[in-house]
């Protein structure tokens, strides 16, 4: 969340926001600029029994920035390294009939966030589970990038190792849909690169950054152009990498050969054939011939 030079004071009302009935209260938070946050986020901030957050920090910052008082209130943080010590703790206050209120580093909770495990194991106890809809890095995202969005496919983080992220770009190439990545400026680059040769150079993307803060800005081109532009030119803060619905063409160069491999570890070579046939989009005939060119030896 990008920091304010000055406290922002909520309008008065004339009221004090009613007391929550209750249960677990997921709330989306911004991802850049402290006002991108709903009234009903924040009259929950304000009245719920037990806050939680990712990030306690963050959320008493944010909290801080409108005028929110925790009124002796403790912020349990949960996170993916502290999840199975801190979920008990807000179960039982969901069971003592608390309401709880949840809140994620920046943006809508349980998208790329660890509050999945917490909002199924308050599910399967019976609890009431709500959502304070606001910011979301996807929908930013394709608000802004200029390309379609009657149908997406959120893919998330891709794999850190190179052959499981080779099969994960090669299984998202396919959709029918726009694809949308979440990527660290550390690996851009070479993401970019990865793009262009498992889904073709001239398929249409873009490139966001810093959406809603001071330096956001959208590159927009085919991922052949966009590898180059960010090789020249590294980038830096969150981004969010979208990509076009696929084409006629679809395989590159070595994915076909790659996917196969891959296919082939775990099923016959009639199976595989079918497999990577259907994932690449590509003639069953065409992808025989290169698995017989796999057996035969160099």
């Amino acid at each position: 969340m990008e920091s304010e030079s000055r406290r922002i004071h909520r309008p008065e009302s004339g009221r004090q926001p009613a007391a929550l009935p209750p249960g677990l209260y997921f709330v989306s938070t911004p991802i850049g600029a402290a006002r991108d946050i709903t009234l009903r986020a924040l009259d929950i901030l304000a009245t719920a029994d037990v806050l939680a957050a990712e990030d306690t920090r963050t959320l008493r910052h944010l909290m801080e920035i409108h005028g929110i008082d925790l009124q002796g209130r403790q912020v349990v943080a949960y996170h993916d390294h502290n999840g199975e010590q801190a979920r008990p703790r807000l179960l039982r206050a969901l069971s003592e009939g608390q309401s709880v209120a949840y809140a994620s580093e920046a943006g809508t909770p349980l998208v790329a966030d660890p509050g999945y495990q917490l909002g199924r194991a308050a599910i399967a106890e019976g609890f009431a589970v709500h959502a304070a809809p606001g910011a979301s890095a996807v929908l930013a995202a394709l608000t802004i990038g200029g390309l379609p969005t009657d149908r997406f496919y959120f893919a998330g983080f891709p794999p850190a190792q190179a052959g499981a992220r080779r099969k994960y770009l090669a299984e998202a190439a396919v959709v029918p849909a726009t694809l949308v990545f979440y990527e660290s400026p550390k690996r851009i680059g070479r993401f970019l690169e990865e793009l262009a040769e498992i889904m073709g150079p001239d398929r249409e993307a873009a490139v966001c950054r810093e959406l809603t803060k001071r330096f956001e800005e959208v590159l927009r081109g085919s991922l052949a152009d966009l590898a180059e532009r960010v090789r020249e030119r590294p980038l830096k803060g969150e981004i969010v990498v979208l990509v076009d619905r696929p084409g006629a063409q679809v395989a590159a160069p070595g994915a076909v050969e790659d996917a196969l491999r891959d296919a082939l570890q775990e099923m016959s070579k009639k199976d595989a054939v079918s497999h990577v046939a259907e994932m690449l989009n590509l003639p069953r005939r065409q992808v025989y011939q290169a698995a017989l060119a796999l057996e035969t030896p160099e």
